[in-house]
């Protein structure tokens, strides 16, 4: 599967809903960007079941600032609507493939849990401050 560019209209319909996908964040005028360009579609054409989108961070300020994007480029993976990691930097093709086969491998039930633990403790926490 090509890569698909991403906007804010249509992030939350490409992205959100079951299944893995990765999102490069990025920009024209990034050298690390272009050069993980290339590895990143190289990855999308061995992972059809798998959507590949991209970030124009120039062209998409608000989804840069919604994700928090400081330096590119950065990889979000999200599966089944739940964020599985996101950090900055160029992977190596091998890496990047070894990170979708530890998000293919997870067990989201327990991912779930897990962040619904988070968030409880979190509500608590924030209470206990007011």
């Amino acid at each position: 599967m090509a890569t698909v560019d991403l906007t804010v209209e249509n992030f939350a319909e490409k992205v959100g809903g079951e299944g893995i996908a990765l999102v490069d964040f990025w920009a024209e005028w990034c050298g690390p960007c272009k050069r993980f360009a290339p590895v990143y579609e190289r990855v999308s054409e061995k992972n059809p079941d798998i959507t590949f989108g991209k970030v124009d961070t120039e062209a998409e300020q608000q989804l840069a600032m919604e994700f928090n994007i400081r330096s590119i480029p950065t990889l979000l993976i999200v599966r089944d609507g739940v964020a599985l990691y996101s950090e900055p930097g160029a992977l190596p093709e091998q890496a990047l493939e070894s990170l979708i086969q530890q998000a293919r491998d997870l067990d989201m039930d327990e991912v779930r849990a897990k962040v619904a633990e988070a968030a409880a403790e979190q509500d608590s926490t924030d209470r206990a401050e007011a």
